[in-house]
This record gives C-alpha cells, structure tokens and sequence, in this order.
C-alpha cells in the first residue's frame, strides 16, 4: 500500500510541476523577493543605477482543449507605475488580441474566450502596453510576449496510406519482411507519451506478426503454401503513450497475398489418351490435346512436350500451344489404315522454368501414353503409275492396242475398278479404252501431221461407290511415217532471157515434205521420162536437196514459143520411198543488158510480182468510177447555171438581208420595214424618232458599175437611199442575168398600191439610159406575153422608172 501511494504521488507530482514553474514565472518579482545574487552583491552595487524593468512578466503557458463554461484564466500583466487607483489602462495587441484573447484594462488579467488547439497552433505572440487613461499617453514601451499551448492526447495514431497491398512468396522462411508501415500522431512528441506509438496484430495470427517499434510485418508461419490458400487480411494497431492504458489507437488493414513460385511438378490427369483420326487426314492435321497440370501458376506453370518413344515418333509430331500449357499432336507424315492401323507414343511433360534450389521438390516433369487410332477411309482407286507414256507410229491399224493402264482400291475391301476416257480429253474419238480390264486401243487413223500429240485422262472408278474416281493423264506420242510425197517449195514460175546461152543457170528449185525422218531429209530430182531428151533445158541435182535448171541452147525468141513446160521428178530417200511430180513453167521474155526482165507476154514481168490481174481490173474500175463523178459533177453545174424564170402571174417582192454576224436570232428575219419601200416619205418621216433595226445600206459597196452621182441622184430627199439602193441591186442583177440572185427574195399579197417606188421587181429596171431591147420576149410564147409587153414599150426618152 505505501509502494502504490508513493507511485501515485510521484505521478501527481510530475503532472502538477509544469503547472506549478507556469504559475511561479507569473508572479511579480516584489512577491518573490530580490534574488540572492542581488541580495549579496547590494554593497558592491551601491555606485552602479538599476534600470528597473517596467513590466513584470515571461511565458504564459495554457492547456489546449479548456471546455469550461467561464473563459480559461492565461495571467495578469502588471505595471510598477500601477497603484492600484485605476488610472493605467492596459492593451492587448497581436495575435488572436480580442478575438481568441482579451484583457481586462483596468486590472490586466489575460483570458482565452476560444478553445484552444495546439495541433492548429501552437503559440501566439502578443504585445501589451500600459496607457494613462485619462490622456491615453503611453506610460512605459510597448513589450512583447508568448502565450504557448500546452499539449494534451487528444489525437489518435492515423495510417495515412492505408489499406496497405503487400505480397511475400510462398514457402518464405519465419522473420521474411513483407512491408513497414508507419502511424503519425498529431500530438506534440517533444512533450510527454502523447506521440509515442506501439505497434500490435490484431488479426492475421499466426501467419504474420508486427514489429512494435519499427511497423515491420514479417511473415511468422513457415511453409505456407498459396496452392493451400493465396490472399491474407491482416489489421494492425497503433497506440500511443507507449501503449499504456487510456492512450488513444488507429487502425488498418493490409492484404497479403501470397506469390507463387515453382514448388509444384506437373502431372498428367490421365495415365491413358485415346485418340483416332481418319487415314486421309492430310499432314499436319490435329490429333489431339493432352495437359499435363501444374497447380502453380504463370511462367510456372509453362511446360514443354515430346514424344520420347513409341512406335509413331516419325509420323506423329508435338508442340505447345501459344499459351505453353497444352501439347498439340498433329500428324508428320501421312497415314495408311491398311499399312499400318494404330499408333502408341510415349509423351513427356516438363517444366520450362525451374528454380534450382526447389530442385529437391521434384522431378518436374511427368509421362503419360498416347494410343492413336487410324480409321478407315473408303479411297479412290490407286493407278500403278503416276503418268503414262506411249509412243505410236502413224500408219498403226485401226484396234490396236496401246497399252493396259491398271488401277486398285487400297481399301481393304478392293472394289471392283471400271475404266473410262474423260471425253473432254479425247473430243474427236480416236481412242477407246475397255472398260474392265483399262486396255487402250486405238479407232481412229492418226496422222502425225495432223496431231503430233495425244494427251488423254483415264479415269478409274469404284463399281460399289461411283464416287470414288481416279484419274491419269496418259500422253501418246504420235511417230512419223514415210507417208506423204515431196513436192516442189511453192509454186515457181521461170524465165529464159531471149539472149540466153546453152548451159546457163535459169532457176534453182527445191522441195518440202511434211514428213520428219530421224536423219532428216534427202530429195533426189530428175526430169520425167518424157521430158528426158528435152533439146531446151536439163535438170542437174547438187545432192543437198536442190537442183539447178540449165539451158541447152541459145537463141531464143518470143515469136517462136512464148511458154515452155519442164516435169520434174521429186523423190524422197525414206522408206517406203515417195515420189512426185512437179511441173515448172519457163518463159521467154526480153531481157536488158544486166539480165533483168523487160516483158514477156500478156502478164509482163515488167509489172511488180505481187500486181496480179484482179489488181489491174479493180484499179481500172475505180478509174472508171472517177470519170464518172467527174462528168456528173460538171453536168450537175451547168445545169446549175440556166437562168431562173419566175412564173408570169407571181407578184414578187425582194426583201433584202444583210448578214454580218452568224446567228442573230429574230433580227435577220426582220430586214428592211416592208412598210418603209411602200412609202418611202413617211419612213423618212419616222427616221429621226426611231432607229431601224437593219443597218443603212451602203451604197458605196453596192455595185462597182453604178456612179455615185447616178446612184444618188433621182428622187432627192429621203427618198434617194432605197431608190438608189435598189437600183443599185438592180442593175448588179442585169450584169449578170444568168446567176440567181444572192438576196432572200419574200412574196407579199399586198404590192404597196399607190407607192411612189412602184413596182420594186427588177424585170422593168434597166441597165443604163438607153433603151434596152427585149423583142426576143415575144418569141417565148404566150408565157413571156406580159414581160413582152412591159418592156415592149419602154422608148429612149422615157422618163425614170423612179
């Protein structure tokens, strides 16, 4: 009981002592006393003044977070001028001065109006000054002071990065530090326990724990395994003064998870596979899958496969997929049911990635077998050989037989095989092939110069199952025969000059055959046995398949024989030996000095070789065709040239256009105002009000034949531009009375009646002031009868028309 008391008292004591230096700093040195040191010193002093201090004060302290109901008493300033009588008034100036403290200025007590927080702040400096209240002067200089908050444990351990993420590997030993954590306090840690923190697991035992110091978590549960579990919440508390009782504590969680490494080997979930694939399965087809499971995860669990024996190692291959956890089989070369019915590998798995120093938790790798199954195909029949050749000569009889192609079914139950001839392949027939035993015979004559090469399909079907088709290309080479005669090149046509001599070269002559011997081709020439004793020309053979043509006389002469015949007899030197006879025409034609051809007879050499006689006949005939044109053309203009009568009871009216640009729309239709020539004073009349739409006539252009001063001389005024524009078209027409004229001539019912111009046709006009005679009108008939007698009565002294 002593023991417990004297603790208490020592703990009250500790507490009360700052509180208790606090109040002491306060008091004014008058109640305190002189201090010793003055007290020893006063005798040795007495010549030296003190300068007593005007203020008696130091650092107030205050406790944060008062929440009494009266303002929290801080301390009382005091003056040595200050006797008590009222008359000094003390301020309060600084920070948090009347707002967060004030002052009674009368008696200079400091309280705090506000609560107080040393997390937000932790001290204010003030100033305080002492004034006469009644003139407000200042008594003494203004001084300055601290009021510092004292902390208390009002704030709890924070995680500010909380909730924490961490991962450890699995299987890590005891003491593996996963991660560090840290809690800050608010409070002031330079003073008391209020910012000393204790670290402790609340959950997460036994697998982790917490350093209480340092916030380290380490791993406190060996061999923990993440295949067994993987994630861990584990919450750790903080506590402060030093984890003692009444301190305040935060909180927060950390998950855990558990990393993998390579702890486990794979393993085959089965012992056994069974796989089939059909036997036409072309290469590189998929058999089938196989896993070897690993329970780790990630590039721990990629794993490498091979076949490591078995009888199907060099037909059957293995890979792994692109995610490195299966292996595919696929077939490597291609399978035969009837060969070889089922296959047995032997098939390893394997880890890629091994950690060395786990190798004692292995092997990592695993066996399982694999039976592959070949099933069955029904195939189409199978020929002996891939491709067929023949050779055939060209004179072989009709059903001879070329060759037996042979074709099976691999299958096992070995169908009957029917033959045919694709006939696509053969259009024109000349091949048959038996139809149960694949003979191939000919049924045609073939001929080589007509088809060297024959290229045929031979089918071969299934009799149970027509689907099941074969083919085989057979190619039969056609081999020449003796067959055909020689023949002349082409067909030749000689010529003697008449000035030739006996034994001069006229024509060198060869031959073709369309038969190709092995040792190519050897012609033998002569003239036929009635032309052997020819007195005119001999035949000699240069033994290189030609033969030269040699006159035996001169003195040739086209009078005597224009055309002479020579029969050459052409023989070629493969058996059996063919022969022909040819027949060379020679003619005799007249010659230049040079030797070259003048003329012969009616088709002349002299005209170019390839001008034939259907030529000469088609050139003639379109010079003909010309001619023709031409006097077609000629006769169509002279017809062209007669004069233009009009019919007697026609009343015409010339309307005159001129045309100065292409196209002018409505305008050239209008012309000259067919009212302006019916009474040319009234269109003089109008000319100044409006503008006519056609252009004034020109009579300077107008006729080179007409004076101006007779143009424009007559009717005077007005009048004068369209009676002498008129004239002036007139008298062009008379010069020329043969030629239409170039004017749009216009029919109007009404003529003008009554108009001064009178009558505007040209047919009284005249060609000067002399009488004109028309006494040959009256010999045209009663047609001409009324022209006659208009222009019958015109006499010398007649007055103008106009």
């Amino acid at each position: 009981i002593i023991i417990t008391t004297f603790m208490q008292l020592s703990t009250l004591a500790a507490t009360l002592l700052p509180v208790v230096l606090g109040l002491l700093t306060l008091l004014p040195h008058s109640i305190l006393g002189k201090p010793a040191e003055e007290a020893a010193n006063a005798g040795s002093s007495a010549l030296l003044q003190r300068v007593k201090r005007g203020w008696v004060w130091n650092q107030f302290f205050v406790l944060e977070e008062y929440t009494g109901l009266e303002p929290l008493y801080i301390g009382k300033l005091h003056s040595d001028m200050d006797k008590g009588d009222g008359s000094i008034k003390y301020i309060l100036t600084g920070e948090g001065a009347g707002t967060t403290f004030t002052i009674d200025d009368s008696t200079g007590d400091i309280h705090a109006i506000q609560r107080l927080d040393r997390e937000v702040k932790a001290q204010y400096a003030l100033r305080a000054q002492a004034r006469n209240r009644l003139t407000d002067r200042p008594l003494e200089p203004e001084s300055e002071f601290i009021v510092k908050i004292q902390d208390i444990n009002d704030n709890e351990p924070k995680f500010l990065d909380g909730p924490y993420q961490a991962s450890v590997p699995e299987m890590s030993k005891i003491g593996t530090s996963v991660i560090q954590l840290t809690a800050t306090d608010a409070d002031d840690p330079t003073y008391g326990n209020s910012a000393r923190v204790v670290y402790s697991i609340l959950e997460g035992q036994p697998y982790f724990s917490v350093d209480a110091k340092t916030g380290v978590v380490r791993v406190s549960l060996a061999d923990m395994d993440r295949e067994t579990r993987e994630n861990y919440s584990v919450v750790i508390q903080a506590k402060d003064m030093g984890g003692q009782l009444g301190g305040l504590a935060g909180t927060t969680t950390i998950n855990i998870t558990l990393s993998d490494i390579n702890d486990n080997p794979p393993m085959f979930d089965q012992r056994l596979y069974q796989m089939s694939i059909p036997e036409s399965a072309p290469v590189g087809s998929v058999v089938g899958r196989i896993w070897a499971k690993d329970r780790d995860i990630g590039v721990n669990a990629e794993m490498r496969y091979s076949i490591i024996d078995g009888d199907g190692r060099d037909t059957f291959d293995i890979s792994t997929d692109p995610t490195n956890l299966f292996g595919i089989i696929t077939v490597k070369k291609p399978l035969d049911f009837e060969k070889k019915p089922s296959y047995t590998l032997k098939v390893e798995g394997a880890n890629i990635n091994v950690d060395p120093s786990l190798r004692y938790r292995g092997p990592f790798k695993d066996v399982t077998i694999v039976h592959v199954s070949v099933e069955d195909v029904d195939e189409p029949p199978v020929f002996d050989l891939p491709v067929y050749y023949i050779e055939l000569p060209e004179d072989a009889e009709i059903g001879t037989m070329l060759k037996t192609v042979s074709a099976r079914d691999p299958d096992a139950a070995n169908n009957t095989v029917r033959y045919s001839i694709e006939r696509s392949s053969d259009p024109d027939k000349f091949f048959y092939i038996e139809i149960t035993s694949g003979s191939l015979m000919t049924v045609r004559w073939l001929d080589r110069e007509e088809i060297g090469w024959h290229n045929i399909t031979v089918l071969a079907m299934e009799m149970n199952n027509p689907s099941q088709i074969a083919s085989v290309s057979v190619a039969i080479k056609v081999l020449d025969v003796n067959d055909n005669p020689p023949s002349l090149a082409h067909y030749l046509e000689a010529y003697v000059c008449e000035t030739a001599k006996a034994g001069q070269l006229i024509q060198t002559v060869t031959a073709v055959d369309p038969d190709e011997p092995l040792g190519g081709q050897h012609f033998y020439y002569s003239l036929a046995p009635e032309a052997a004793n020819n007195p005119n020309f001999t035949l000699k053979d240069n033994q290189d398949n030609t033969a030269w043509i040699l006159t035996r006389r001169g003195g040739w002469s086209q009078q005597d024989q224009t055309i002479f015949y020579l029969p050459i007899v052409i023989t070629d030197g493969e058996q059996p030996v063919q022969t022909s006879t040819s027949t060379l025409t020679i003619r005799v034609c007249s010659c230049d000095q040079k030797g070259n051809v003048m003329s012969c007879n009616a088709e002349a050499y002299s005209l170019p070789a390839s001008l034939s006689r259907g030529a000469l006949i088609a050139i003639l005939a379109c010079i003909f065709v010309l001619l023709v044109m031409i006097l077609l053309m000629l006769s169509l203009r002279t017809h062209r040239k007669k004069p233009y009568l009009c019919d007697e009871e026609e009343n015409v009216h010339e309307n005159i256009v001129r045309y100065d640009d292409e196209g002018g729309g409505e305008e050239d239709t209008e012309a000259f105002d067919i009212a302006a020539m019916w009474n040319p004073r009234e269109a003089h009349n109008h000319h100044l009000g409006k503008m006519r739409q056609d252009m004034l006539p020109e009579i300077e252009s107008l006729s080179r034949y007409v004076p101006q001063a007779c143009v424009m001389g007559g009717g005077g005024g007005g009048d004068s531009n369209v009676h002498g524009y008129v004239l002036a078209k007139l008298l062009e027409a008379d010069m020329d009375p043969c030629a239409p004229p170039y004017d749009s001539l216009q029919t109007y019912a009404y003529e003008g009646e009554g108009s001064i111009a009178e009558s505007l046709s040209s047919l009284q006009s005249g060609t000067s002031n002399t009488d004109h005679e028309y006494d040959y009108l009256n010999d045209w008939g009663p047609r001409f009868k009324k022209l006659a007698e208009m222009y019958g009565v015109l006499e010398t002294n007649s007055p103008p028309l106009w």
